[in-house]
C-alpha cells in the first residue's frame, strides 16, 4: 500500500506494509459504536429514566439557573454546577452503606454549589433536590413506548428512590411492566448488584433485554461489563467512551424504537 504524503504531485512517498492497514481498520472498528442485532429477540427492553426518557438536564438547568439569580450569580455557571454534582453524584452513590438518593441529591448539590463559591439555604436545595418529580418527558418518548410496549415488556432501571421515581413514571403517561430503584436493589449503576437484582426481579437473564440509556458511566460502562446489549441515547452530541464499547448510538427514543421495531421482526414471547 502506498500514501503521497502532502497530497503533492511527486511528493514523497511512504510505503506502509499492508498489515499495518488491518491493524488501522481493526483500531477503527473497536472505537465505533456498532451495528445493532436483534437477535435474539429480547424479551424485556429496559431504559434508564433521567435524562433518558425525562428531561433531566432542562430541568436541573432551570433551577440551578434560578437558585445563581437569586443570589446574583451568573447563570452560565449552571451546567458547571451541575458538572460538580455528578462528579459528587458518583463519589456519594459508591459509598455504603446506601443511601437514599434524595439525600445524595441534597448532598452532592450543596457540595456542588460550594465548589463554585455559592452557599444556598436549605429551602433552595430541597427544591432543586425534589426537581425530579416535576420533570416530563422528551417529546419523542410517550409514542417511542407505546409502540414498543406492543411487542415488549418495559421496564425502568434508576438511579432514584420509589417515592421519587413514581411521579416521574405518572407523568410519562405509559405503563411499565417493572420498575427497578436504587432503593430496592440498595445499590446504584452501574453496579454489579443493582443489574444482577434486577434480572432477579424480572426472571430473565442479561442476554433476553437491551438496555436503552443516555447515561455513558451509569448504564453504557455496566453494559459492557456484563455482556448486555445497549442503546447510547446521545441526545446532548457527546463523544462516547470507546472503552465501554460495544454499543449502538441513537439520538434519541424514537431512534432506538426504530431499531427495536422493524417491519417485519418477530415479537417477543
Amino acid at each position: 500500500m502506498v500514501q503521497r504524503l502532502f497530497g503533492q504531485p511527486g511528493g514523497v512517498r511512504l510505503s506502509i506494509p499492508p498489515y499495518l492497514h488491518i491493524v488501522q481498520v481493526l483500531l477503527m472498528s473497536e472505537s465505533t459504536p456498532t451495528p445493532f442485532r436483534l437477535d435474539p429477540v429480547p424479551n424485556v427492553i429496559t431504559f434508564d429514566c433521567y435524562g433518558t426518557l425525562v428531561q433531566w438536564y432542562e430541568v436541573l438547568l432551570r433551577e440551578i439557573g434560578m437558585t445563581l439569580a437569586e443570589h446574583g450569580a451568573d447563570a452560565a455557571s449552571a451546567s458547571g454546577i451541575l458538572d460538580s454534582f455528578s462528579a459528587q453524584g458518583r463519589r456519594l452513590t459508591a459509598e455504603k452503606p446506601h443511601r437514599h438518593y434524595k439525600n445524595i441529591l441534597r448532598t452532592g448539590f450543596a457540595a456542588a454549589f460550594s465548589e463554585h463559591g455559592l452557599d444556598p439555604g436549605p429551602d433552595e436545595i430541597e427544591r432543586i433536590a425534589s426537581s425530579p418529580t416535576i420533570m416530563g418527558p422528551h417529546p419523542e418518548v410517550p409514542d417511542a413506548l407505546r409502540r414498543l410496549h406492543e411487542r415488549y415488556r418495559l421496564a425502568i432501571f434508576t438511579n432514584s428512590d420509589d417515592d421519587l421515581i413514581a411521579p416521574t413514571v405518572a407523568r410519562i403517561g405509559v405503563p411499565f411492566d417493572y420498575v427497578i430503584t436504587a432503593e430496592q436493589a440498595q445499590a446504584y449503576k452501574p453496579s454489579r448488584q443493582f443489574f444482577e437484582y434486577a434480572y432477579h426481579q424480572m426472571g430473565v437473564t442479561p442476554e433476553e433485554t437491551v438496555h436503552v440509556a443516555m447515561g455513558m458511566y451509569w448504564d453504557m460502562k455496566a453494559c459492557h461489563e456484563l455482556g448486555v446489549r445497549g442503546i447510547w441515547v446521545n441526545r446532548r452530541s457527546e463523544t462516547g467512551n470507546p472503552d465501554w464499547l460495544p454499543y449502538t448510538e441513537v439520538s434519541d427514543l424514537k431512534e432506538a424504537a426504530a431499531l427495536l421495531l422493524p417491519a417485519a421482526g418477530p415479537a417477543a414471547q
